[in-house]
């Protein structure tokens, strides 16, 4: 679809849907790279902490990198778009530094394999990075209609809900299962070839989808801004809506890597609940719910009352449900908690009855924050180019991604500073590790506790977030004004 009268421009239902598959293809490496604490200790050969560490120094130089992407993103406008380039470009540096990260350096003398997974790791982060940033710079392009955006956060959501619901069960229950319910290299390969491959598909569908909106006739003001590092500084002080985004999603991010984190699982199924196959048969129950809340309302909602509305419903349900779910731990009897398939399944009971439930509104609710958040950064691009005149979609995404880098990228140290405390210094927790409290303690804390203060931060945040509904109408109203001024001129 072309533009309108007013300036607004939409897509295609398969464009919003194919560019969508950006957010699964870039998921499919973070959900490798989830076990990489278990490939360090067991293949590299290194401690639990500086393991764990390792992975949060890797997660800060990619928040570190992100500026400095975001700034070439908005000065690019070549043959083949703003956007392409860097989904091809990201696709071939992080594969071919992951076969090298799995299957090259353990091959090096003992004494050499950390430094130079390192490095490699470091270039990889580079790729990851590269194509990332296309998820939040291409969407201003794909539609400012604020009726459409949030279409695409549905899809965005509802590729999300398959998605961890699918890998899950991939990585848990099938692949760890079948390898003996140990990340050996054969689990560590097996892993890596289907991660890969069905990011390639994805990416390839996501460039097609992208060749259409790609253009600069779609681009904020019509064209490319002049831009300088400078910018950063004047958008962090005075763009009030991408500081409260920051603050509501890097906080969320935070618990939410602590809570996906494979030893917080392990620890929660496996140990507190002495059944880590149900981690994997959970989300296959959560899929459907997660997708009725995500049409409702990341959808349906957003497009009626604004993305502002969504987050903020999403963040009090998920509230709710989140100390729930502490209770019924604290007061039940986890040990009781089977589901069918996950192949010790004896019947239902009171725990794993209010278990699933409080769960389903939980999963529900938290996902429509998850994926609101990723659109409502185009909406924060939108008002910057209302607020200062420039067009600078790759600078606020990965403004954003910096921020919410640097803070989420203290899960992993977290989880593994909380396991060293209670003695886990050379290896981490496994299925067969004894219960203990202080277990209970650390599970509760990643899987539970970290996600009530990001909801919490989320709920103070959109107090003070300024894009409603009637003020998106206004901006893009004001955007058309400039791209005709800027057609003259």
């Amino acid at each position: 679809m072309g533009k309108d009268e007013q300036g607004i421009h939409k897509a295609k239902l398969w464009q919003l849907f194919g560019f969508s598959l950006n957010n699964v293809a870039t998921n499919m490496y973070l959900w490798l790279m989830t076990f990489i604490s278990y490939y360090l200790t067991g293949m590299i050969g290194v401690g639990v902490v500086l393991a764990s560490s390792l992975v949060t120094v890797m997660r800060i130089w990619d928040g570190v990198s992100d500026p400095f992407i975001g700034f070439v993103v908005d000065k690019t406008n070549g043959k083949f778009g703003k956007n392409r380039p860097f989904v091809v470009i990201g696709q071939v540096i992080m594969i071919c530094m992951s076969a090298i990260m799995f299957f090259v350096v353990p091959n090096f003398p003992k004494a050499f394999r950390f430094v130079a997974f390192v490095v490699f790791y470091a270039f990889y982060i580079v790729g990851y990075t590269l194509q990332c940033v296309v998820t939040k710079s291409a969407q201003t392009c794909m539609t400012n209609d604020p009726k459409q955006r949030p279409l695409l956060s549905v899809f965005i959501g509802l590729g999300n809900a398959i998605f961890f619901a699918a890998m899950p069960y991939y990585s848990y229950t099938y692949l760890l299962k079948k390898h003996h319910f140990s990340f050996n290299m054969d689990f560590f390969t097996e892993h890596w070839i289907f991660c890969v491959i069905f990011s390639v598909v994805c990416s390839v569908i996501v460039i097609i989808s992208l060749i259409e909106k790609d253009r600069e006739e779609f681009y904020g003001i019509g064209g490319v801004s002049k831009v300088s590092f400078k910018d950063y500084v004047e958008i962090i002080k005075n763009n009030r809506a991408i500081q409260m985004l920051v603050v509501s999603a890097s906080t969320d991010k935070l618990a939410v890597q602590a809570k996906g984190d494979a030893t917080i699982t392990l620890i929660v199924y496996g140990i507190v609940c002495g059944n880590a196959a149900v981690s994997g048969v959970l989300n296959a129950y959560t899929i459907i719910p997660n997708m009725i809340f995500i049409i409702f309302i990341a959808g349906l909602v957003s497009a009626k009352f604004g993305q502002k509305k969504s987050m903020q419903i999403g963040s009090w349900g998920a509230l709710f449900s989140c100390v729930a779910l502490i209770l019924l731990f604290v007061l039940g009897d986890p040990t009781t908690l089977s589901l069918p398939g996950d192949g010790v399944f004896k019947g239902w009971t009171v725990f794993t009855v209010l278990f699933l439930v409080f769960t389903l509104l939980y999963n529900g609710f938290n996902t429509v924050c998850s994926n609101v958040v990723i659109t409502m950064t185009a909406d924060c691009a939108d008002y910057e180019v209302y607020r200062s005149g420039k067009y600078v979609p790759g600078m606020i995404g990965t403004l954003f991604s910096f921020v919410d880098k640097l803070i989420s990228s203290l899960a992993s140290t977290i989880v593994g500073l909380m396991c060293a405390a209670i003695g886990f210094t050379h290896a981490l927790p496994t299925a067969e590790t004894p219960y203990s409290t202080k277990l209970f303690i650390i599970g509760m804390v990643g899987m539970y506790g970290l996600i009530l203060f990001g909801l919490i931060c989320n709920i103070i945040a959109m107090k003070f977030y300024p894009l409603s509904k009637d003020k998106m109408n206004e901006i893009q109203e004001e955007i058309a004004r400039i791209k005709e001024q800027n057609k003259i001129a």
